[in-house]
């Protein structure tokens, strides 16, 4: 085993295997519940980080792991349904960044109010388990460094 591997015992191989399910079913039904909004999955991850900040787009691209040209198109239907604006950015007006609009913070807090099948298989769990199952899941996915 090389350092810093995770081992692969019965339980290991299990909780990759339960992880690969739970990661498969979320994003089945995320795409549904976008859908339901009149949105493509990729369309309502970039709204939901631009209803964090408004965002450059090249960090945009970065963040959802795609091309800054994907990005563009996204946005481009984004602001023609009037859910996202794009600004100069102040620091360097050659900079383009994306921001939602009221519009856009609203369809995506009825996005997420509408994502129970998110939130249901965890009811059976505490907050103390909820809280120690994040924290491991924490541990496990560190930060992504930032792009330009």
């Amino acid at each position: 085993m090389t350092s810093g591997a995770a081992p692969h015992d019965t339980v290991t191989l299990e909780v990759i295997e339960l992880i690969g399910q739970v990661v498969v079913r979320f994003h089945e039904e995320y795409e549904e519940a976008a859908g339901r909004h009149g949105l493509t999955g990729a369309q309502a991850r970039l709204l939901a980080l631009l209803a964090v900040s408004p965002t450059p787009m090249r960090r945009l691209a970065h963040r959802l792991g795609c091309e800054p040209s994907n990005v563009t198109g996204i946005v481009d239907r984004l602001e023609n349904r009037g859910l996202v604006e794009r600004r100069a950015d102040p620091s360097d007006r050659r900079v383009k960044i994306a921001a939602a609009t009221e519009e856009g913070l609203r369809v995506n807090e009825n996005l997420r109010a509408s994502m129970g099948f998110a939130a249901a298989p965890l009811a059976s769990l505490s907050r103390p388990e909820r809280a120690v199952l994040r924290d491991l899941l924490r541990r496990m996915v560190p930060p992504r460094p930032e792009a330009p």
